[in-house]
């Protein structure tokens, strides 16, 4: 028998929740919603990353696998192979961003008086820059080359910390 809290109650419990409702209220994104709200959709996409899912047939498999354990892990409802795939498709991604870019702010006074043992005069910052490979008849607006679609990733890390100082999604 379990006891106690799991890890992954425990993941989402630490993360900034009211920027995510904020998102949610700014882009109305709980609008016309009833069941499946952005939360429902956010916890089982974080699932899915978490535990390294490839497809929706894949979330829902493991999710249905562990029926008993959902509600501990704070997903409610019956898992939808189709009601995630409509609120991918049709929710505003700034909810998501506006979340992702309040995470990268959450480090930062934690390490702003820590001693790395680096001597720098001015701030460094690292950049990766990604090319996330897109299909071409799935995503029209994304063009990369004549042939082919894509979307880049920036991150801005800093090597006197051990965070992401920025990031976007650039189409």
């Amino acid at each position: 028998m379990h006891i106690g809290r799991l890890v992954f109650s425990q993941v989402i419990d630490s993360l900034p929740m009211h920027a995510f409702r904020r998102g949610v209220v700014r882009y109305e994104g709980n609008r016309y919603k009833k069941t499946f709200s952005c939360l429902d959709q956010y916890l089982r996409m974080t699932f899915a990353q978490l535990t390294h899912r490839e497809s929706l047939r894949d979330i829902e498999a493991c999710l249905r696998a562990q029926k008993d354990k959902l509600y501990h892990r704070g997903i409610r409802g019956n898992v939808s192979r189709s009601a995630v795939a409509d609120a991918n498709e049709r929710r505003d991604w700034r909810i998501y961003a506006d979340l992702a870019q309040a995470l990268t702010r959450t480090p930062r006074p934690l390490y702003a008086d820590e001693n790395l043992g680096l001597d720098l005069d001015n701030a460094v910052y690292a950049l990766d820059a990604s090319t996330i490979d897109l299909r071409l008849s799935i995503f029209p607006w994304a063009l990369s080359r004549s042939t082919k679609k894509a979307t880049s990733q920036s991150l801005s890390t800093s090597p006197t910390a051990s965070y992401t100082t920025s990031m976007s999604l650039i189409c």
